[in-house]
């Protein structure tokens, strides 16, 4: 028999595996992003969230804010590295409107962790009280990440399209949400455990819009390239014959 740290521990090292791969998921749409140079429709918010809410979790691992809390902090870690690499993509491959607005906001969610994390060190005089305030603020972070994709979300009913909705990153948030759901269970964490839980529904009805609109987006996009051929043919119709008579 396991005992509930091991247990733990087991689920920790799963749910490591799982948000790595998370974290990953994305790329093959800033693989498209950088072939294309342009961001399109897609949206820097799940981005920025999960910039933040990665921050914000390396900041509650601390041995110094939450013992014991080695797995939260490396996959977080790799995490925030990760997402620094899409964020700065955003910005190379953004309008300039749009790059401004971008990095605003990550100067932002940089200055206010760094505030939270000298404020919690210097005044907050034990672990337990340094928990409850980081954790309290990470339970928001992290319902942010999981609740970013939502205007993605309303994009894909009022289009009834997925095209903007990577299927690979909402497939694998609902699989870290109910990792990291199981994790917080075995030893209760109600930091980790609320907004996981969330997650997991938001994560699931992702999947179930991704369900709904599959088939209208194959639809939609092959509507949209036929019209682009007709549109070749049509300027391949009105290029004029030189005329070689004298």
């Amino acid at each position: 028999m396991f005992s509930r740290d091991t247990a733990r521990t087991v689920v920790g090292i799963i749910g490591n595996v799982i948000s790595f791969i998370l974290f990953l998921s994305p790329v093959p749409t800033f693989v498209k992003i950088w072939k294309k140079k342009s961001v399109e429709q897609f949206s820097a918010v799940p981005y920025l969230a999960t910039f933040v809410n990665c921050a914000l979790w390396v900041l509650y691992g601390l041995p110094m804010v939450h013992p014991h809390s080695q797995l939260v902090v490396t996959t977080n870690g790799i995490g925030l590295a990760i997402e620094i690499v899409y964020l700065l993509l955003f910005l190379i491959y953004s309008d300039a409107k749009k790059r401004l607005r971008i990095l605003f906001i990550i100067v932002v969610e940089i200055v206010f962790v760094a505030a939270l994390a000298v404020l919690v060190l210097t005044l907050a005089h034990t672990w337990k009280l340094r928990s409850a305030i980081v954790g309290s603020i990470c339970m928001v972070g992290n319902i942010m990440m999981y609740a970013s994709p939502l205007a993605v979300m309303k994009l894909v009913i009022s289009t009834k399209s997925v095209e903007y909705m990577p299927f690979f990153l909402s497939l694998f948030s609902f699989a870290n949400a109910v990792s990291w759901t199981a994790y917080a269970f075995i030893r209760i964490d109600p930091y980790i455990l609320a907004p996981n839980g969330m997650g997991g529904l938001l994560g699931l009805a992702q999947l179930i819009l991704y369900a709904l609109y599959y088939n209208s987006t194959k639809r939609i996009i092959a509507e949209r390239e036929a019209a682009k051929g007709e549109v070749g043919l049509a300027h391949k119709g009105d290029t004029k014959v030189p005329n070689n008579e004298p």
